[in-house]
């Protein structure tokens, strides 16, 4: 299979969805790699680095996607990228198509075999111990007085006590946040509804100020706290909020909101996605950092993760297409369209959109 990789173009995305390493394994299984120019700089790796192992340098990303038979990225297809898939392509990257619609009506209409990188890791983490670890030093650096915060220290000093967070959801994400805030010296509150979540948390700090609790307890712990960190991804389709435009007003004055999961009014009813240009806003005194794509901050690192996590996805479909289910069952789960129809359930309810189940030998 010809297997593309296009430049990111989306703002402030730097990371490349392959890196040398993967791309070396795909050429070595006898699959043929093309690589925008320019594609993987931010993450370290230059165009020479493709070629010596193999891949194919490609200088016009129109070419690129005439030429490939998968599409490999990192972040959804841009609306100057629509046009330039084609019919019976499989693409493979971070869509969320939930939050896009017209993103999923145009896979749609294209019949593109669309598989959503965001629901296919079952047992890699990707990137998001990385984007817990971001948020958490994002999250430190607006309590300073400067960046509208209370002037809250992060450490103990002079006998003042630290700084304290609570963080919302004690996954992958939120260990990564957690891992930041107690190596700083800031006081922590870790909540989740799964036992087991909340243990390991304790096991992993037993030494430092963390205290775990069920989330149920969060109205509780709202007032005591300088900074809140969400890492809890919300089903599209509630109604509800683990926190409440009007639990803002339990909050101690200038404190901080940070959320990971960005869902527009999900688990914090006053979340709305930002960007790096425009991070921050205001709702009740409170300021709120909802930037999407917190690990296009550190392409490498970040790239290294992807690229680890989108290999165990693209090298089956590269070498089988979607029979690759019948021996990883799991890939069903993240194949959003396929051959002009929406197949993934979840999906069509969360949007009132009916859709077919999967048959991969369509």
């Amino acid at each position: 299979m010809r297997v593309g990789v296009p430049r990111e173009i989306k703002l402030h995305e730097s990371r490349i969805a392959l890196l040398p390493r993967e791309v070396s394994q795909l050429v070595a299984s006898g699959h043929s790699v093309l690589i925008e120019t320019g594609a993987g700089i931010m993450a370290g790796a230059t165009d020479e680095d493709y070629r010596n192992i193999g891949a194919v340098v490609v200088s016009d990303a129109a070419d690129l996607y005439v030429q490939s038979d998968m599409i490999v990225k990192v972040k959804e297809p841009m609306r100057s990228e629509f046009g330039l898939l084609r019919s019976n392509q499989h693409l493979i990257a971070n869509l969320y198509c939930e939050r896009d619609p017209a993103l999923l009506d145009w896979l749609v209409k294209r019949k593109v075999t669309a598989i959503a990188a965001e629901k296919a890791h079952p047992v890699k983490p990707g990137n998001s111990p990385l984007a817990g670890e971001i948020a958490a030093l994002e999250g430190v650096r607006l309590l300073l007085l400067p960046h509208g915060g209370a002037g809250r220290h992060f450490m103990r000093h002079a006998g003042v006590e630290p700084a304290r967070a609570l963080v919302m959801g004690l996954g992958l994400a939120g260990r990564g946040a957690l891992r930041t805030l107690l190596g700083l010296g800031v006081r922590a509150i870790g909540l989740d509804h799964n036992a087991r979540a909340r243990v390991n948390a304790s096991l992993d700090w037993q030494n430092h100020d963390l205290m775990v609790d069920d989330v149920s307890k969060l109205p509780e712990y709202l007032p005591q706290v300088d900074l809140v960190i969400n890492c809890v991804r919300w089903n599209k389709a509630r109604k509800d909020h683990l926190i409440r435009r009007s639990d803002l007003r339990a909050m101690r004055p200038r404190s901080v909101i940070v959320d990971v999961s960005c869902d527009r009014a999900g688990a914090i009813e006053t979340s709305m996605p930002t960007t790096w240009e425009n991070p921050t806003y205001q709702v009740g005194g409170i300021t709120h950092f909802c930037v999407e794509n917190l690990p296009g901050a550190a392409p490498a690192a970040s790239s290294a993760s992807f690229s680890d996590l989108i290999f165990s996805v693209v090298q089956p479909i590269a070498d089988e297409g979607l029979k690759a289910i019948a021996t990883q069952p799991w890939l069903a789960e993240a194949v959003i369209t396929h051959k002009g129809q929406l197949v993934h359930e979840r999906v069509a309810q969360t949007l009132g959109k009916s859709y077919e189940p999967l048959d991969p030998e369509a």
